[in-house]
This record gives C-alpha cells, structure tokens and sequence, in this order.
C-alpha cells in the first residue's frame, strides 16, 4: 500500500493529482491519501482530509511506501518507522508553498538511503513505477550526527565566551 500525505498546513494538488491518475493508470489498488483541508479529493484512491496521530502512524506502519511533500516531519516519520519515503517538494510558483524551502530539503537530503527526491511529476511517476524495489534505511538512530552536534557544541561555547562567529 501506498501512503501519501502532504502534511497539516496546506493542500498539495500537483502531488495528489499524480497518484490518483497513476495509481488508475497502473490499476494500483490500496492507496490512501491524506489531502489538508482544502485539498482536491481523488477519484481512485480512498482518502482523508486529516489524520490524528494514531491515524497517521496507523498508515504509515502499514503502508510500503510513503509519498509526501518535502516536511521534516513525515521524513523523520517514515524513516523511524524503516519504511522508503519518494518527496517532492512544494514550490512557491505553484502557489503550493510560500517560498521554495522544501527545494533546499530535498538539496540536502537528496541521496541518503531511504530518502527519493522527485523533482517533478515525471520523477513522481518514474519512482511510483519502482515504489516495490525503493530500498529503505536500517541505520537511524534517535542519536544526532557528530557534525551537528559538534556545530551546536562549537555554537554554544562561543555565547558562552561572548565570541560569535559569522
């Protein structure tokens, strides 16, 4: 089963239109949807405008593949759980978002393992078609990267000398 989501604070129609007419042009039954509030309702797929947490975690534990706009969140989510997650992110132009920050998401975390960047519905479709073969990542942890925690260490020793560094 495929699960998407596009996260709590906006509707994201480019991404749901592309799985509802992919998931009927490939007759992929079992796709669920969470679509926001303001989302288009698909005609092939079931759906939910929100989710609670246990919803949420429900789908994700189930599902083989999660679809998602670039939020940190779900990422994080998907990850946790062992399960492959295909982003796309949102872009200003569209009016999907109110800046191009999830192009900076996906930039950095555009291949590590589990993690598949569409950078546009071709991409979407392309990574759909293989959504069976998406490897996930066993490695994470709870723990933070030393580099970040270096970088947070490094930080908070120069406001405690008074010395920051731009």
């Amino acid at each position: 089963m495929i699960f998407t989501t596009v996260g709590t604070q906006l509707p994201f129609h480019r991404l749901i239109d592309v799985i509802d007419i992919w998931s009927l042009e490939q007759d992929v039954r079992g796709c669920f949807a969470q679509i926001g509030n303001d989302g288009n309702p698909p005609q092939n797929m079931k759906f939910s405008n929100t989710l609670d947490p246990a919803q949420f975690a429900n789908q994700i534990a189930k599902c083989k593949v999660v679809v998602s706009h670039a939020g940190i969140g779900t990422i994080l989510t998907a990850l946790q759980y062992g399960k492959p997650i295909i982003v796309m992110p949102r872009l200003a132009r569209y009016g999907e978002h109110r800046n191009d920050h999830q192009l900076a998401t996906v930039a950095n975390l555009e291949g590590r393992a589990g993690i598949h960047v569409a950078h546009n519905e071709h991409d979407l479709k392309a990574l759909l078609n293989k959504a069976h073969d998406l490897g996930t990542n066993t490695n994470v942890t709870s723990a933070a990267e030393p580099e970040l925690i270096q970088a947070i260490d490094s930080f908070i020793g120069a406001r405690q000398t008074g010395i920051i560094y731009a």
